[in-house]
């Protein structure tokens, strides 16, 4: 399979000839042929000037809020109650914390090695990491709402609650009000893990938006400099051509 790249004015078109002797399907092929291609695969310093060290600080950004899910999300799967349903069932924590790492990486990549394909693919990560982010903070919120400690503070063998208030003996007290205490600490911090996701989630947000925005930016820079490339050699031609003759 050959490929071949035509640039016109404010226009690139990529013509592909498939090889019929090929066990590979034309998908695969088209994945194999933009991988080898010199024009996707060449490092491009007109990339790399645009992009700059960005792409790195956004990168690391990317993993800090990968890591810092996991952490956080870990304590909330194995705290029992600071987890809903949902949450239980999916683990969404741990692995959209591996998606953040996976853009963060790629990132960096497409900032040390600033091909065609490598900021092409990182671009279109980043979109898809605009959606788990809004994703990651609807679910986190959900969440927040579903923590409850109802189950503290309850005596079910005798089928009341302490804050029943149906004794009033002073060592019931003593233990009502220190059981009180403790699920209203306890459930501010659990509440509070869900904020501090929510938060890395909105940050996560904006760190992909950014990472698509310099990306398109890079992408549109090196097409106009492919554009302004044409056009020197087509203005150059006839003079070349005089000169021969």
């Amino acid at each position: 399979m050959s490929v071949s790249m035509t640039k016109g004015e404010g226009l690139t078109v990529f013509t592909m000839t498939f090889d019929s002797q090929s066990p590979c399907p034309p998908l695969c092929q088209i994945v194999k042929s933009l991988c080898y291609s010199p024009v996707c695969c060449t490092v491009s310093e007109q990339l790399r000037t645009v992009q700059r060290m960005s792409q790195s600080v956004l990168g690391a950004l990317h993993i800090m809020i990968g890591l810092l899910n996991i952490g956080l999300g870990v304590i909330l799967l194995k705290s029992g109650s600071g987890s809903g349903r949902q949450m239980d069932e999916n683990c969404f924590p741990v692995w959209m914390a591996v998606l953040f790492i996976l853009f963060g990486v790629m990132c960096i990549l497409s900032e040390k090695f600033p091909s065609l394909c490598l900021v092409s693919i990182n671009v279109i990560l980043n979109m898809t990491g605009i959606a788990f982010a809004i994703t990651a903070i609807v679910l986190y919120s959900i969440n927040m709402v579903d923590v409850d400690l109802w189950w503290m503070c309850r005596d079910d063998y005798n089928g009341f609650r302490y804050d029943d208030q149906i004794t009033t003996s002073p060592e019931i007290s003593i233990i009502l009000k220190k059981c009180i205490m403790g699920r209203t600490l306890t459930l501010i911090l659990l509440r509070g893990i869900n904020g501090v996701l929510i938060v890395l989630s909105a940050l996560e947000l904006c760190v992909s938006i950014s990472s698509v925005v310099l990306g398109i930016k890079a992408l549109r820079s090196w097409d106009k400099r492919g554009n302004e490339k044409t056009d020197d050699l087509e203005q150059h031609k006839p003079l070349l051509e005089e000169f021969t003759a």
